[in-house]
C-alpha cells in the first residue's frame, strides 16, 4: 500500500517523519541511546527521591509538602548541630570562667578556644565601630598599637569591657569629662586659638610661638590637671597624651581648635548586660593578642 512506503531523504538517507516546511523535510533521527539511557535514570531518581525525600509542593490547605519516608529536614539537622555547638561550648565556656586571664593566655588549648570565640564576638559586637581586626576610625580607638586612654592590661581591658566608657547605666563605668571650653562659654575665643598653638608645640607640630606662649598659664590652669604639665597624660583619667602624635579625633590645628572648643566625650557601652562572664573573658583576651595589649 501507499502508505507503508517510507520517504527517505535522498541527500542523507535518513527516513523522515513527513512534515515538510517550505520544501523542508524534517528527519525522523533516533536520540542516541547513551541519552534515552540517563534520561529514563533520571525519571527513576525522581520517582524515588519523592517517595524518600520532602519534594511535593504543598496543595492550597496542606501546609506543607511532603516529608517523604525518611523525614528528612535540614532545619531539624542545623538545629541539632546548633545544639551540639553550644553544649559543646558550654563546656569549654565553664573552663574559661573557672581560669584567670593570664591562666587563659598561657593555656594553648583555652586561648585558642578563646581567641576564636573572642574573634567572633568582637566581629557581631565591636568591629562596627573599632573596625575590623581592631583598627579604629576616627572617634574610636586603635585597639592594635600600644595606645591606651585607659588600662591596656589584661585587666583593664576586661573592666572596660564590663563597664563600658562614660555609660551612665553603670556605677563602675570609666568616667571622665573634659569640659567645652568654647561651646560653654568657659574661655573666650582668643584663649582657645592660643591654647591650639600650644597643643600644637606641645605634639611637636608647627605653632604660632607666640600665641603659644600665650596660652602656658591658660593650659596649667585648666588642662593640666587632667594632661599633666607636660602634656602626656593621665590614662587613670583617660586623659590623652598630647606629645605623642596619637590622635582620636585628628591632630590638625581644626580638629585640635574643634576638640577645645566642643570637647569630645564619647561613649563605649558597658557589655556586662548584653554578653556572658565567659564571652567578656573571652573578648577581653582577642583585644589583648591583637597587638597593643599590655
Amino acid at each position: 500500500m501507499a502508505n507503508d512506503v517510507k520517504d527517505v531523504d535522498s541527500h542523507s538517507g535518513t527516513e523522515t517523519t513527513g512534515h515538510s516546511w517550505d520544501g523542508i523535510k524534517e528527519l525522523n533521527t533516533p536520540l542516541p541511546r547513551w541519552w534515552l539511557i540517563i534520561w529514563y535514570i533520571t525519571i527513576v531518581w525522581a520517582v524515588i527521591y519523592m517517595i524518600f525525600m520532602p519534594a511535593i509542593p504543598a496543595l492550597p490547605g496542606m501546609g506543607t509538602n511532603t516529608p517523604g519516608i525518611r523525614g528528612h529536614s535540614d532545619r531539624a539537622l542545623v538545629a541539632e548541630a546548633v545544639a551540639d555547638l553550644k553544649a559543646a561550648r558550654t563546656e569549654q565556656s565553664a573552663s574559661l570562667l573557672d581560669a584567670s586571664l593570664e591562666e587563659i593566655e598561657t593555656n594553648r588549648e583555652l586561648q585558642q578556644f578563646a581567641l576564636a570565640m573572642g574573634e567572633s564576638l568582637f566581629g557581631d559586637n565591636c568591629a562596627t565601630c573599632h573596625g575590623a581586626g581592631g583598627r579604629g576610625a576616627i572617634g574610636y580607638p586603635i585597639l592594635a598599637d600600644d595606645v591606651w586612654l585607659w588600662d591596656g592590661t589584661l585587666d583593664g581591658i576586661e573592666y572596660t569591657l564590663r563597664h563600658g566608657i562614660r555609660h551612665e547605666g553603670d556605677p563602675d563605668t570609666r568616667f571622665s569629662l573634659m569640659p567645652r571650653f568654647g561651646r560653654d562659654g568657659l574661655l573666650p575665643s582668643e584663649e582657645i586659638d592660643n591654647l591650639t598653638q600650644y597643643v600644637l608645640r606641645v605634639s611637636g607640630q608647627p605653632h604660632d610661638a607666640e600665641a603659644a606662649d600665650a596660652a602656658a598659664l591658660t593650659y596649667e590652669q585648666q588642662c593640666s590637671t587632667c594632661h599633666g604639665a607636660d602634656g602626656r597624660g593621665d590614662r587613670l583619667q583617660g586623659a590623652p597624651n598630647l606629645t605623642d602624635q596619637e590622635w582620636l579625633y585628628g591632630g590638625t590645628e581644626d580638629a585640635i581648635h574643634a576638640t577645645i572648643y566642643n570637647a569630645r566625650n564619647s561613649h563605649m557601652p558597658a557589655w556586662q548586660d548584653r554578653l556572658d562572664d565567659a564571652s567578656i573573658k573571652a573578648l577581653a583576651v582577642y583585644v589583648h593578642t591583637l597587638g597593643g595589649g599590655e
